[in-house]
């Protein structure tokens, strides 16, 4: 079987770059080996999918390239995805930091990207074993032999295997001689070693609280959660996409607060107040007692304001303002909602995804390097880079 376009990989990038070839009259064959189209925009947003972000900008992309993602972005942008949305009749409301989501829930968003795919032949349940290449590309599956002049790959990234997630786009990548960044958790929660979990944690999985998180001259002011294997919470998951095993993340717990001046006031108005009590005002009462008891040496969450040093409430306020802990690494791929990776931004064009020095290949989505931060801005990529590789497929 002879098709102009061929996608592997059939996830929003896949759908998108399928139907804009559709739009424009070409043959196209999207090929998955899930038994459902679109499995991760059904998951996403807890089944609300976040489709975009209202703040879309390069600056929230992380690549070996910085540059590359802002072509695509600005050529199909979070409004023309939104346009697309409203003139299929759907509905859309801003949660929290320009976040989107569907009123009419994923499953309205997946269906209109595979009605924009009608006269698209969407064949799943089908793995491909091998890709050769000799004037046009020959694709052996365990459903049939397909050609076609021009090959997409959308196969995402490697994070929740459980869905059948690899590193697909990275073996075709290295099969053609191109270059590529491992794939790497991201979006993931933090583990630490269990010393740190008995002390600092222990109990407590379930609390959350408002932090601004930092690493690598990068922060992110949302809440963090603890879990029973570390952290976890929006915050914690934006930083870890820049984290790197042995780097150190602090955590300011009181953002809005210079905290040695705000216990020294309290120690001057509130002299007779135990130290846990004062801490409460901003904490749950439990991790106000356990940030008390070990931040410092000493104990001190039964401790009166007055009994307590001025060196030691200003040395605990410094501490929650500024915390400094190593994870020992993330959950992993099990949990990562995204990667970190993929190929090379070196061996395509901005312009078309094509690779440069392989014609007729084109690599869209989170299998190329480029990563978002987490609420919208991974699927603006694979709508924005799926939609530019369709002009030219």
């Amino acid at each position: 079987m002879k098709y102009d376009v061929i996608i592997i990989g059939a996830g929003a990038a896949g759908l998108m770059c399928a139907a804009q070839a559709n739009y424009r009259g070409r043959k196209v064959l999207l090929l998955d080996k899930a038994h459902k189209a679109g499995k991760k925009i059904l998951i996403s947003g807890g089944g609300r999918c976040n489709f975009t972000n209202l703040y879309i900008n390069p600056a929230a992309y992380i690549s070996n390239n910085p540059h590359f993602c802002k072509s695509a972005l600005s050529r199909y942008s979070q409004w023309d995805f939104i346009a697309l949305l409203e003139k299929s009749g759907l509905h859309w409301q801003e949660k929290t930091l320009g976040q989107l989501f569907c009123d009419e829930k994923s499953a309205a968003v997946l269906k209109l990207l595979l009605e924009a795919c009608q006269s698209v032949t969407l064949q799943l349940n089908t793995k491909v074993k091998h890709i050769a290449y000799q004037k046009h590309y020959t694709l052996s599956t365990d459903q049939g032999t397909f050609q076609t002049s021009s090959l997409v790959i959308a196969t995402g990234g490697a994070s929740i295997p459980k869905m059948g997630a690899t590193d697909f786009g990275l073996q075709v990548a290295k099969q053609f001689g191109l270059k590529s960044i491992a794939f790497k958790p991201a979006l993931v929660p933090f583990t630490f070693h269990q010393d740190d979990i008995e002390h600092y944690f222990k109990d407590l999985s379930g609390l959350s609280i408002e932090a601004i998180v930092k690493c690598h001259n990068q922060s992110f002011r949302e809440n963090i959660l603890i879990t029973h294997k570390g952290v976890s919470g929006p915050a914690v998951l934006q930083i870890s996409s820049y984290w790197r095993k042995g780097d150190r993340v602090v955590f300011n717990l009181l953002p809005d607060l210079k905290a040695s001046d705000w216990l020294l006031k309290m120690r001057d108005s509130k002299p007779k107040s135990e130290l846990k009590t004062i801490l409460s005002t901003y904490f749950p009462k439990r991790l106000a007692i356990r940030l008390a008891d070990t931040l410092l040496s000493k104990p001190l969450s039964n401790s009166a304001l007055n009994q307590i040093k001025e060196i030691d409430l200003t040395m605990l306020g410094e501490k929650l303002n500024d915390w400094v802990l190593t994870p020992s690494g993330t959950e992993g791929m099990r949990t990562a909602e995204v990667c970190v990776g993929g190929v090379s931004t070196d061996e395509l064009s901005s312009k078309t995804m094509e690779s440069i020095g392989q014609k007729g290949l084109y690599f869209i989505g989170e299998t190329v390097d480029v990563t978002g931060w987490l609420g919208g801005y991974n699927f603006q990529w694979a709508w924005s880079s799926g939609w530019a590789a369709g002009q030219y497929v």
